[in-house]
């Protein structure tokens, strides 16, 4: 399991993977190891797994979501413990568990379970993983940064703080050209050195509707690349919804200006 050994020594020796350890120390629990293919060293575990699959996935349920998925498990699990004769004690499984609950120490805070790799930013602000690249903020370009990936997310980490995160990206198929997803705030600095970038900026394009339309009228002036790009550098200093109501209001009042927006800031 590589998530939690990095590298198969001689005999029971293992480089263990240093989050699976201090997952262990978290949980204050020791790890037994097995050899790897080699089941029938746990074959009495590969049996409870097989029995338990098919008790739980027959029928298979149909859920929206991942979260729907653990909760619809739990259920089904408690309902089992509660039918299931333990065999080696009186009763069914939830009563030993039960019984043996009052004896266990209380439960810590819950392990910040990640997987994490060293990653070096590209030049165009993204890092890779799994075949997909997601952005970075700029100030991050050619740096190494920490990438902690979790089930359903990606963080990245770098000089001792959170620099951002996405939705993580996972697909079945492997034949198509993998995605790049961008947030168009991690390339304000670059714009804001190269205002023309903002035409046809692979990041831009998915700006706010409010945005966009104010983009239009801007582009038509003189001036109007670098006056949007300091537009939308204000949501470095403002809320964006803030700014997104300034933005809207100055287009219905027919004056799409900065001067306008940010007066509408500073009055509001």
């Amino acid at each position: 399991m590589r998530t939690a050994v990095d590298r198969i020594g001689r005999g029971k020796e293992r480089q263990v993977n240093a989050r699976f350890s201090a997952m262990a120390s978290h949980y204050l629990f020791e790890a037994e190891l097995c050899n790897p293919a080699s089941g029938w060293e746990k074959g009495q575990v590969e049996k409870n797994v097989q029995d338990a699959r098919h008790r739980l996935w027959q029928p298979m349920p149909r859920v929206p979501s991942l979260e729907a998925l653990n909760d619809w498990l739990e259920q089904r699990c408690r309902e089992l413990w509660q039918q299931i004769p333990h065999g080696l004690r009186p009763g069914t499984i939830e009563d030993t568990r039960v019984e043996e609950a009052r004896c266990l120490m209380p439960m810590p805070r819950l392990f910040d379970g990640f997987v994490e790799y060293t990653k070096r930013v590209s030049p165009t602000c993204l890092i890779h993983l799994e075949r997909n690249r997601y952005s970075v903020p700029a100030s991050f370009a050619n740096r190494p940064v920490s990438l902690r990936v979790y089930p359903e997310r990606i963080v990245v980490a770098a000089e001792g703080q959170i620099v951002c995160e996405h939705h993580r990206i996972i697909e079945r198929s492997h034949d198509g050209p993998g995605r790049t997803v961008y947030d168009w705030r991690h390339y304000l600095a670059v714009i804001q050195r190269k205002p023309g970038a903002l035409r046809n900026g692979a990041p831009f394009t998915e700006l706010p509707e409010a945005f966009k339309r104010l983009q239009q009228h801007l582009l038509r002036k003189p001036g109007g690349d670098r006056e949007m790009v300091e537009i939308l550098s204000l949501v470095l200093q403002h809320d964006e919804q803030v700014v997104l109501t300034a933005v809207e209001t100055a287009l219905q009042g027919g004056v799409p200006t900065k001067v306008h927006i940010l007066n509408l800031l500073q009055a509001g």
